[in-house]
Parts: structure tokens; sequence; C-alpha cells
């Protein structure tokens, strides 16, 4: 990671800096505490104005947003320090990750406060003036019109790298007021392993167990592979910020899908993909639940329109290589089909919100194809919702008398021990048995008039309550 230089008027930031930080440890000032290379480090708090600090580049805070435009984001890669490269991080800063066209609530929340009570907890900046953690408030204080912020400085030999590893420790901090958004952390936790660190190391800074960390390295690697999937000739792809709503619904997919992979991991590939078209779709996470390995094959495929069906060609199977005449099988022609929908869908999804790229006539297809697609899967959904409803119906009573068995089972154990204990209750003990007989005796009824050929199970009941 090369460091970023020297902003232009760094040298003159940094004489401030200096004079202040030695007033400050002349008076034995406030100070700020940060983790610094493994260690702890004690940093002075000065007060700089706020104007003439820089707007971090490599700030997490807004790494997935930085793309939505494209020459501004040049703009931070070519001159980071320059009015045009800061003036686009301050806006990205004010904005819903989600929803970059609009402010950010948590950021007008944190300007209220910082307007009713003032700056409460210090920033860090760098000796030259690059803000390591306070960007947000920085761009409140600025939007409020404040002079001044107070902020610790680090050491004088601070690198880039040293900056984005204080940022990411300060953030992770169960303190700190305003969390990274979902694709930002994820964004964050990729270049903490893709700089050589152990995924245990990484889950323990960001204070989540191990297969939390592997399941969001799973649904990032997702994510960048559905977006390379969207990517079209016309150069039309989708975004980072397009998944950042859809967190619970992503983790649920990875539970389902590694659950379903140890045993038949073609039919998890086909739930997958189904599950991220719905997602493409914006279907609730209630509606996801419905999509199930043959949710394309039993309520999709038959239903799909010409342009939403591929033409699909088996493929041979590939060759081991060293063992001479073994293959290995190829994915099944169900779950190329599902991919090959799914890959349509990322890429009209992709053409019709592109203003750039696209042309009108093929951003008016891809919309035509997302609305066709939509009443498909909106018939699929509302039929895999009645069978999942009769399923659900099916199962109530066997589940219901399984429930009953074990508390009888359970009921067996305590009255051994009451027992011992002489503490049983006999006259409560033979009332709750009189109501169970009741019960058994209105569902023996039942059974009777439904079952002409009785099984073990039904005849026991029947003669339980003949026998009575």
């Amino acid at each position: 990671m090369a460091d970023f230089g020297v902003p232009p008027r760094g040298n003159e930031i940094k004489t401030i800096i200096d004079q202040r930080l030695k007033q400050a440890r002349s008076e034995d000032g406030a100070k700020v505490t940060i983790d610094w290379r493994g260690e702890t480090r004690h940093l002075y708090v000065i007060s700089m104005p706020v104007d003439m600090l820089y707007f971090n580049p490599d700030t997490h805070r807004i790494r997935a947003q930085r793309t939505l435009d494209v020459d501004r984001n040049q703009t931070i890669d070519s001159d980071p320090w320059g009015e045009a490269a800061q003036t686009y991080l301050h806006d990205l800063l004010r904005q819903r990750p989600a929803n970059p066209d609009q402010i950010d609530p948590d950021y007008v929340a944190l300007k209220d406060e910082l307007d009713d009570n003032g700056q409460r907890e210090p920033g860090i900046v760098s000796p030259y003036g690059i803000l390591v953690d306070g960007n947000t408030r920085a761009a409140a204080l600025r939007d409020l019109g404040v002079q001044n912020i107070r902020v610790g400085v680090l050491p004088e030999d601070t690198t880039r790298k040293d900056i984005n590893s204080v940022e990411l420790s300060l953030q992770l901090r169960k303190d700190r007021r305003r969390d990274y958004s979902y694709i930002n952390r994820l964004i964050a936790i990729d270049e903490e392993i893709g700089n050589g660190r152990s995924q245990a190391d990484v889950a323990k800074d960001f204070n989540i167990k191990l297969t939390t960390l592997q399941r969001d390295i799973w649904v990032y690697r997702l994510i960048l592979d559905a977006i390379k999937d969207s990517r079209t000739p016309d150069g039309a792809q989708l975004r980072l910020v397009d998944f950042e709503q859809h967190q619970e619904k992503l983790r649920e997919l990875h539970r389902d899908y590694m659950k379903l992979k140890k045993t038949d991991p073609d039919a998890a590939e086909k739930l997958k993909q189904s599950r991220l078209a719905l997602v493409l779709l914006d279907y609730p996470k209630t509606s996801l639940r419905l999509a199930e390995a043959d949710f394309h094959s039993r309520y999709l495929d038959p239903r799909l329109p010409d342009s939403l069906r591929p033409t699909i060609a088996p493929a041979p199977a590939a060759s081991v290589p060293g063992i001479p005449e073994a293959t290995l099988p190829s994915p099944s022609t169900d779950t190329k089909a599902v991919e090959a929908l799914t890959r349509s869908l990322l890429q009209a999804k992709a053409t019709a919100q592109d203003g750039a790229n696209a042309t009108p006539q093929s951003v008016s297809k891809a919309a035509a194809l997302m609305t066709d697609a939509k009443k498909t899967f909106d018939v699929a959904v509302k039929l895999a919702g009645q069978n999942a409803e009769l399923v659900k119906r099916q199962t109530a009573v066997p589940d219901r008398l399984t429930d009953a068995a074990d508390h009888v089972a359970q009921s067996a154990n305590e009255f051994a021990e009451a027992k011992a204990k002489r503490a049983l209750d006999e006259e409560a003990f033979d009332d709750a048995l009189i109501v169970l007989r009741d019960s058994l005796e209105r569902l023996a009824r039942q059974a009777g008039r439904t079952f002409t050929t009785p099984g073990e199970g039904v005849a026991w009941l029947l003669a339980a309550v003949r026998a009575k």
C-alpha cells in the first residue's frame, strides 16, 4: 500500500499541529487512547480548524459508495486532496448507504447531537491533517458552521496502513455511534484477510465468531460473483450498494445453502440461484424462504415466458487429469437453467438502472424483462406459499402428538423423582390424567371416523378408548 504523501497544505497544517501539541504537552492536556501497532498509545488532544483538515479518501465508511459516480470517484484516485475529490467525500459521508440519493438519518441525528451537546469524543488526525477517525463528525461540524474540531494526533512516522488500521480499530469499539454500513463492513473484512491476517485474528478484532466471519466472507464472494455475472457488453453492471439492504436475506441464504450442500451440492446451487433471483426482484425474506431447491423446476419453469427461457446446451463431463477415462459429473441441466435465468435477471437489472452506458432501447427492453419476471415470480411464490401452508397443515397434528409424547416422557421422569422425594401431589396427578384421557377420547373419535383400515398406532388408540 503506497503512502498518501503530503497533502498540498500538509506542511502548513503540521506546523500548526506541532505548535498546539507542544502547548498540550506543557499543560499535560487531555488524551485519547488508541491501538497502535499492537500496543496501547495515548495521544494528546488539540483543537484544529475543521475546514483545514482533509477527509480520508480511504475511509471504509463510504468505500462501496465511492464507485457510484465513476467520474467523481476517478478524481479521488487522481487527486484525493483536490477540492472536487474532497467535496465528493463530504457528500458521500452525508448520504444514506443503501440509497445515496437520500440524506442518512443517522447523519442527521449525529448533526443534531453535535448541535445540541457539542463534540464529546475527539477524532484522530495524521500529522499532516488527514482525518483518520471522525470524518463524519467533521462533515457535520462543517455543515453546522462550527469552526474547530478536537482531535488526537498520530505519531510522526504514521503511514497509510497505520491510518487504515487505526480507523478500523476505533470503528470496532463497542462505543462507536455510527457503524459502518453492511457492505462497507464486508469490504473491511475482505481487506484485512487480503492483508494476510488469519481469519481467527480478524474475527477477534471484529468482535464476531469465526463462523460469522466465514459466513460474511462467503456472502461477499457471492455479491462479487453476482456483480461479475451482471456485466453486459455495454458496460453496465450492478454495484455493491445494490446489495446493501439485503443483509438478512443473504445471511439466511448462506445458512440454508451450507446445510443443503452437505448432502446435495447440486440442489444447494439451485437453491442459491433461485433465492438470489428473488433478492434481485426485492422480495421479502419470508418469500425467499419458500424457494427450495425445486422452486425453479416445480413453480417457475412451466410458467416462464419466452423472454426468460434460456437455451441450455448440455455440458460435456470434465476429465480427471492423470486418470484415463475418468470424468467428473457436470452440473445438471436444471442447475444450468436456474443459473442462466438468474444471470439474465442480473444483467437486466444492471441495464435497467444504468443511465450512462446502456442505450434507451436496451434500458426499455431490460425493464420489460424485469416486469415479466416479477409477474412470473409472483405466481411461483404464491404457489410455493400455498404448498408450504398445506405441508404445514399436514404435519401439524403429528408434530403436536410428538411434542405431547415428549412431555409425557418427561412427566414419567419427574414422577419418579417426585415419588422418591415424597413430593408427589397424587390428587393433582389424578386430575391431570383425567384431562389427558378426555383429550385422547376426542382424538380417537376423530380418528375412528377417518381411518377405515387403521394402522398400528390408530388401532392402539381406538382399543385404549374402547377398553375404558
